[in-house]
Order: C-alpha cells, then sequence, then structure tokens
C-alpha cells in the first residue's frame, strides 16, 4: 500500500504537537507575567494606600492627645498645662507598659513543635528499614 502525500508521518505529527505544546506554553508564561504585574502594582499601591493610613492615624492620635491635655486644663480652669501633658503622657507608658507585659508573656508560651521534631528523626530510621 502506497501511502497518500496528504497524510501526515507520525514524526510530523509529534514534532508539530512539541511546536504546539512549545507555543501554549510560552504563552501561558507571558499571560502569568503580564497578569503577576497588574497583581504586584494593585498591590503596591494597596500598600502605598495602607501606610498612608497608619500615617494619619499616627497623627490622628497626636491631635487626640493634644486635645486630651487641653481638655485636662479646660482653658486654665483645670490643672495646668504642663501636668495636663504629663498625664497623658502617663497613660502612653502605662499603656505601653501594659501591652510590653502581655507581650513577653504571650512569646513565652511559644514552644518548639515537638511531635513534629520527633517525626523528623524517625525518618532517616524509616528509610533505613528501622522501625
Amino acid at each position: 500500500m502506497a501511502q497518500q502525500q496528504d497524510e501526515p508521518t507520525i514524526g510530523r505529527l509529534v514534532a508539530d504537537a512539541s511546536r504546539d505544546i512549545s507555543t501554549l506554553i510560552s504563552k501561558e508564561i507571558e499571560l502569568a507575567k503580564s497578569e503577576l504585574k497588574v497583581s504586584v502594582r494593585a498591590g503596591g499601591t494597596g500598600l502605598a494606600l495602607f501606610a498612608v493610613a497608619g500615617f494619619l492615624v499616627l497623627l490622628a492620635i497626636i491631635m487626640l492627645s493634644v486635645a486630651l491635655a487641653y481638655f485636662i486644663n479646660w482653658n486654665g480652669r483645670g490643672l495646668s498645662l504642663h501636668w495636663a501633658f504629663l498625664i497623658v503622657f502617663g497613660v502612653y507608658l502605662l499603656l505601653a507598659g501594659l501591652l510590653a507585659f502581655i507581650g513577653v508573656r504571650k512569646v513565652k508560651q511559644v514552644r518548639a513543635p515537638k511531635k513534629a521534631i520527633t517525626q523528623a528523626q524517625e525518618i532517616p530510621k524509616a528509610l533505613k528499614g528501622k522501625n
């Protein structure tokens, strides 16, 4: 039987398939790169907006602190202004101390993953065929 010229050979089919797969993979990589560029750009913008928001919250806390001190002073009818600012400062120091104390207690609760370490030490024995 003579092979028709219209029918491709197996070698040609394999070559065409590998070329098509290669093209498909390269196009998928290009698509992933372009999607990542958009995501990174959006993520960077989001991070910048969070940073600005954090800075504005810091400014708001400073303004609240000044307002509290003037509230304690109450136009000269309350405590002297320097004492009012010292009271606000002391409240912040107490709050910072309390948060540091709680943070130290939480950090001391951190323990090593004993089960995972024990299991990892068993892997070489299992690979050698020992129990």
